[in-house]
């Protein structure tokens, strides 16, 4: 049995032709696609595991709380949660990621203050900024220096943070 020569067809060739490059487009095109549903599922993923942490930690602080308040028979507004709010974060142009990942690590730093009673974290503002602001934070392979531009006091522990390149 003969198998004909199709290979010398110009109508072959160009079916071929365009097969592999369609393939080759198809395969960008996949990757692509893949690569920006993937990153979403990343981005995703932290923002749970951020809020999956910082409720273990709430949860935590506001149970050794209620047992402290429990043998003291008093009941005073305490800290429940902490936000950060990066003021400068569209001027230095950083990735949603990172920036997540800034206050996390900010909120780490200063995570033993929920809990405790307003009142005590109003008189040692200065002990919250100091260890904010005294702390470089390495991310990404650039090191960043915070500067604490407001601090409210209130059941949230709310901070307002700008962000400059360390030395």
């Amino acid at each position: 049995m003969h198998i004909p020569p199709y290979y010398k067809k110009e109508s072959w060739q160009r079916f071929l032709a365009g097969t592999f490059v369609g393939a080759i487009i198809a395969f960008v095109v996949f990757m692509y696609m893949y690569g920006q549903l993937y990153e979403g599922w990343v981005e995703e993923n932290l923002e749970l595991r951020s809020q999956l942490s910082d409720s273990k930690a709430k949860y935590k602080a506001l149970e050794e709380s209620n047992k402290e308040l429990d043998q003291r028979y008093q009941k005073q507004a305490t800290i429940s949660s902490i936000k950060i709010h990066i003021s400068n974060s569209e001027q230095l142009d950083l990735d949603p990621l990172i920036i997540r990942e800034f206050e996390e690590t900010i909120k780490n730093e200063i995570e033993d203050a929920i809990g405790q009673e307003i009142e005590r974290i109003s008189e040692s503002y200065s002990f919250v900024i100091r260890s904010i602001e005294n702390k470089v934070f390495s991310i990404d392979g650039f090191a960043y220096q915070a500067k604490v531009d407001h601090l409210f006091i209130t059941e949230t522990l709310e901070i307002h943070v700008t962000l400059k390149l360390a030395n």
